[in-house]
């Protein structure tokens, strides 16, 4: 018979942060490992438990028992099975292993050969027989950095495991895991329920747990209950909840019976900077602090409480309690680091380690300044201005709030520096310059933040990778990968070529301190994130065409996606596309230097090489102003005309002539050719 398959871990309280992840990978596991045992049929159909206190998986239309299966077992060929009328020793053994004698074999072709097959039915195993090898690699499969022993115990799990209930159906099957046998009982919340829980039967898991025992055993559940009561009562105080799907999805591993509570705090403490009230609330306490319709940090937050009473009251004055003197700690900081500039704070980091081969926060900051000039000149920033940020940028390493809350370099920095007065363009710098943190995040608004942040990154870097510490792998401890991300992104915004910047990085180095080859590698490393960049939305070989194309710009390398991808599209792609790969094969065998075209008329024998020159110069000054203009799209719809003459051209003329001269003249108008078709990409790669 056909019934749902219930098992549950109960366990002590999990890491809140990896609850999710664990309840979904134990029931995937669970799930495929009875697909392969023939026990189900699918992999979609099933339901996920996690709580704070257990793991579970409901699988439904779960078979007690394997069906059974026709074998068939192979055995020699036929030329080696028998000799002289009798079988050979290998038949022999072959029958041997199988139970069976001459009679019950039959001859069949693997597909090579007639061989002898023994072919029975194996009858299916029990679920119960199969379940408990099931469950414990389930459980050895999941992802669990770190175990733990307990009691006298020799197994080790992420917790301990108290309790196992496997149910099929109604009936309790005799299970072993992690040294427990199975029941058909678990217990509810730690303090809404008291005593053992029975499962009469898996299908009532859901329903007999929230009604006897106070818990919502679903994740999902948990999480959608919890997200509508912030947002009902956030609506209650017209505001917004400040918090991100990572919070939300901490606080639903938290609490098994979720109920949402309103606080507040005194309007006081609002005089410091939100971030820093925003942050102790959600990284310490666990709160979602609520916002106006400005934005602004209001004096209320919600809580989660695990608790449901009929006067929350004390619940809530308790977490108002615990935050008020979070909050006072951020007020003395905040208070605090104001009594001192960011500039008085300087001297500090020369004894603040940035990296023990690359020196201290001091010495960095040196290197920071010259580069960020370098860039500053670049991109038409402010100098003066870019000098100031540059060297205050990392001051706020040193004050009591960074300290505190490591999250909060640069924002602090914003705010220490207004407070000493400085212009407010050094101020919002200070601040940009860790931008983008993240992939997706947002770019420097300012040009002497970008100036900064550019240096900054370009600095860790280059610097990074020139004493060796290059990403391997998925493994990246310095986030180069990131930064140069980060870099890229500015510099298609800006305009700029990755090139001299580098160089400038690696110039301010102390000689001698960085590998020679550095600025190659991170030039090449570049090169390989960016492609990786842009294939999130564009084809591999449009991406390649653009980017064999060295503009020294990188600002229009979107307009010249746009474009590749548009020409691919045109009738004509697919001929000059090939037409391009031939043209840069015969350069290649014949070293054509591009910046030594030149073409005589008189040299001009075929009509259809007269042709091709006629067309090509007339192309090309239609080209030049659409290139000009930056419309790749219109300069690539023009191009497609060299389609017919250059076929004729192949079809009429022998480039390799004789002549020397003659053939000299016809490699020239190839390389011209080549020059006006790869104007906006090489699309000789393109896959058309």
């Amino acid at each position: 018979m056909n019934h749902s398959l219930l098992i549950e871990l109960f366990t002590e309280e999990l890491p809140p942060k990896a609850l999710k992840n664990l309840g979904e990978h134990f029931a995937r596991n669970v799930v495929q490992g009875l697909i392969d045992a023939r026990l189900i049929g699918n992999a979609d159909n099933y339901a996920a438990f996690a709580t704070p206190r257990r793991l579970a998986v409901l699988v439904p239309n779960t078979q007690a028992v394997q069906p059974d299966m026709q074998i068939v077992k192979k055995g020699p060929s036929v030329a080696n099975g028998m000799q002289n009328g009798e079988p050979t020793k290998a038949l022999q053994g072959f029958m041997r292993s199988c139970g069976a004698d001459f009679a019950a074999l039959k001859v069949i072709n693997d597909g090579k050969q007639e061989v002898y097959a023994y072919e029975y039915t194996q009858h299916g195993k029990s679920l119960a027989e199969l379940l408990g090898e099931i469950l414990n690699q389930a459980v050895k499969k999941l992802p669990i950095p770190k175990v733990m022993r307990w009691g006298s115990s020799t197994h080790s799990f992420v917790r301990p495991v108290h309790k196992l209930l496997v149910l099929h159906g109604n009936q309790t099957l005799p299970v072993s895991v992690l040294g427990l046998d199975s029941g058909n009982t678990t217990l509810g919340h730690r303090f809404l329920s008291s005593g053992e829980i029975i499962i009469n039967n898996a299908d009532d898991y859901e329903k007999t747990l929230l009604e006897q025992g106070k818990v919502i055993a679903s994740f999902e559940q948990r999480k959608t209950h919890i997200q509508a009561a912030l947002n009902d009562l956030a609506s209650q105080n017209q505001a917004t909840v400040a918090a991100d799907d990572s919070l939300l999805e901490e606080v639903t591993a938290l609490v098994e019976y979720p109920v949402v509570l309103q606080g507040q705090f005194e309007e006081h403490f609002l005089t410091v900077p939100q971030e820093c009230l925003i942050l102790t609330m959600q990284q310490n306490q666990k709160y979602f602090p609520l916002l106006d319709a400005n934005g602004k940090l209001t004096n209320r937050f919600l809580l989660v409480s695990n608790m449901q009473a009929a006067t929350p009251e004390h619940i809530i004055k308790g977490n108002e309690r615990v935050l008020r003197a979070r909050l006072s700690d951020a007020q003395f900081f905040f208070e605090q680091d104001k009594k001192r500039t960011l500039e008085s704070r300087l001297p500090k980091l020369t004894h603040v380690v940035y990296h023990n081969q690359l020196g201290t926060q001091a010495e960095r900051i040196a290197r920071l300044v010259d580069i960020s000039a370098y860039i500053a000149e670049q991109i038409g920033a402010n100098v003066g201005q870019t000098l100031q940020a540059a060297e205050l940028c990392k001051s706020d390493l040193v004050c009591e709030m960074v300290g505190e809350f490591p999250e909060l370099q640069g924002i602090m920095g914003h705010y220490y520096a207004l407070n000493d007065g400085l212009d407010a363009t050094v101020a919002l710098a200070i601040e940009e310059h860790y931008l983008p943190r993240f992939a997706g995040d947002r770019l420097p608004e300012s040009l002497v933040g970008v100036s900064v942040a550019l240096a900054d990154k370009l600095e860790s870097l280059v610097g990074i990778w020139g004493i060796g510490l290059k990403p391997t792998g998925d493994k990246d401890p310095y986030g180069l990968r990131r930064s140069s991300l980060g870099i890229l992104r500015m510099l298609m915004q800006h305009g700029l070529s990755p090139n001299h910047l580098v160089q400038a990085a690696f110039d301010s180095f102390e000689k001698g301190k960085l590998a020679d080859n550095t600025v190659a590698e991170v030039l090449e490393f570049m090169d390989a994130r960016l492609a990786i960049m842009l294939q999130n939305d564009y084809a591999h070989d449009e991406v390649a065409a653009v980017l064999a194309v060295k503009t020294g710009d990188l600002s229009d390398i979107p307009a010249r996606l746009s474009a590749v991808s548009h020409f691919k599209k045109l009738a004509e792609a697919q001929a000059l596309a090939a037409a391009n790969k031939r043209v840069s094969n015969i350069l290649k065998k014949n070293a054509i230097a591009l910046n030594e075209i030149q073409i005589e008329d008189t040299l001009l024998v075929e009509q259809a090489e007269k042709d091709l020159y006629q067309a090509a110069l007339s192309i090309a000054e239609k080209v030049q102003p659409s290139l000009a203009n930056k419309d790749f799209q219109a300069a690539l719809t023009v191009l497609a005309q060299l389609k017919t003459p250059i076929d004729a051209f192949f079809d009429s003329v022998m480039v390799m002539a004789e002549d020397p001269l003659i053939r000299r003249n016809r490699l020239n108008l190839l390389a011209f050719i080549q020059q006006q078709t790869n104007a906006v990409a090489d699309i000789g790669l393109l896959d058309c």
